[in-house]
């Protein structure tokens, strides 16, 4: 049998809206795009949610209840979680470039690209066989992405990963296909 697995961003919210370092706690506030969307996603066996508010508001409003997973907590940035990207770079410009091009530069007190591909892939390997939808922040959806298809870490940050689509991924036995980004709610 093959695993499927339906990864899906949240809506959009306050702290995506102001490059600000998820903290886990800001929401969506954009409730209705996401459920617009709910009738494009497939039947699945399993339900599985980023532990954040906005992926648990996403999910609510999809219609979908699922289980809190640690293994797909966005990429944890440290010191500067709370804070918007103009904030950081004004303070520790050379910190934050470092980080955005060297996937093995930790965050301080956070993790590094290569640290969030690999905890992402350790929870891949588990993904049960038939269909398995995920509500995760962007940066799992690129960690999934990169470390399904062994891509080199340094292109976690060339990927977008637009609000309320659909990523998959279909395989067995370690083995990937991916069908990119496909938007939810009629397009």
């Amino acid at each position: 049998m093959t695993s499927r697995l339906v990864l899906v961003p949240p809506a959009i919210g306050p702290a995506l809206r102001e490059a600000r370092f998820y903290d886990g706690s800001s929401s969506i506030d954009d409730a209705a795009a996401a459920r617009a969307a709910a009738a494009a996603l497939p039947e699945a066996a399993r339900v599985v949610l980023s532990p954040g508010a906005r992926c648990r508001a996403t999910a609510e409003a999809l219609g979908l209840r699922g289980t809190v997973t640690a293994e797909l907590a966005p990429l944890d940035a440290g010191r500067w979680r709370g804070r918007t990207l103009a904030e950081v770079g004004a303070a520790e410009g050379e910190a934050l470039t470092r980080w955005l091009t060297d996937p093995d530069y930790a965050a301080p007190d956070g993790e590094s690209v290569r640290d969030v591909c690999a905890r992402v892939g350790h929870w891949l390997a588990s993904v049960p066989d038939g269909r398995t939808i995920a509500v995760v922040e962007p940066e799992v959806v690129r960690a999934t992405v990169v470390h399904a298809l062994a891509l080199p870490p340094g292109t976690f940050w060339r990927l977008d990963v637009p609000p309320l689509t659909a990523t998959e991924l279909s395989g067995r036995s370690g083995r990937w296909n991916l069908r990119l980004g496909r938007a939810l709610g009629g397009e």
